[in-house]
């Protein structure tokens, strides 16, 4: 009986047995809820780097877009009643800001209305860096000659539309964002007053308003922090296929 007896006080299990599997368990479960959240912030670490290169990519892509919609479009100028002729050429074309016409809407794309859309470099946050932000609204003829201010002489004797400054307001959207520059530049043709070489090869201008349409426009960009885990903007050129002389009279058929 007392060997019975001493056989099942040695088969039993003791208090520290029992509190050393207690903290070995523990362990483990720390160690696996440690490398479920290492998991985790490195998923969340991937998410957030694709979907900034996603965003990025996808706002060059709608640039790019945008400007290859041009429309050649021909509008009075509201700030110079006694113009005369074909109208006024419907394209500011500055350093830093841009109007033009296009059949590509942020909203439904190639199947949207005709849109005015008004490209602006601005300050960034603080102060630091540019950003790019374009303004959209449907298209009216009236509205965009009210765009134009007045007609100043240019070169060879062509009336050059002058336009209201571009104004970003709350509805802007951003296009590129914490950029070190950002800058516009036309291939287009300068206009000379020799009336015997009238035209020239085209080359890259900073400004083209007066000029006509370009055959391309080119944005060039630059982040303002370097990170080669990220997809970075770069310039985007865009050509321009408009088959249209802005001197000519069209008959609609």
């Amino acid at each position: 009986m007392r060997r019975a007896e001493a056989r099942c006080r040695r088969a039993g299990v003791t208090l520290i047995e029992v509190l050393i599997a207690v903290t070995l368990l523990s362990v483990l479960s720390v160690a696996m809820l440690l490398s479920l959240e290492v998991a985790l912030r490195a998923l969340h670490k991937t998410d957030e780097k694709l979907l900034a290169n996603r965003r990025v990519a996808g706002a060059q892509r709608i640039l790019q877009q945008e400007l290859e919609g041009l429309v050649p479009v021909l509008t009075p100028c509201a700030g110079h009643p006694m113009q005369t002729g074909l109208g006024t050429v419907f394209f500011q074309a500055e350093p830093q800001a841009m109007r033009l016409v296009s059949t590509f809407s942020l909203q439904q794309g190639w199947r949207g209305p005709t849109q005015i859309l008004e490209l602006i470099v601005i300050p960034g946050e603080e102060g630091e860096g540019v950003r790019l932000v374009v303004n959209e609204r449907p298209y009216a003829r009236a509205d965009a000659g009210n765009a134009c201010v007045d007609m100043v002489p240019g070169p060879a004797g062509i009336q050059i539309a002058q336009f209201t400054p571009i104004v970003a307001n709350p509805k802007s959207f951003v296009l590129a964002d914490q950029l070190a520059y950002c800058r516009f530049s036309y291939l287009a043709t300068q206009l000379t007053p020799n009336a015997q070489i009238r035209y020239q090869p085209p080359e890259w201008m900073t400004t083209a308003t007066g000029t006509g349409w370009p055959s391309a426009i080119r944005v060039e960009m630059a982040p303002l922090h370097a990170d080669p885990s990220h997809l970075q903007p770069v310039t985007v050129t865009a050509p321009i296929r408009i088959h249209r002389s802005w001197q000519i009279q069209y008959d609609d058929y």
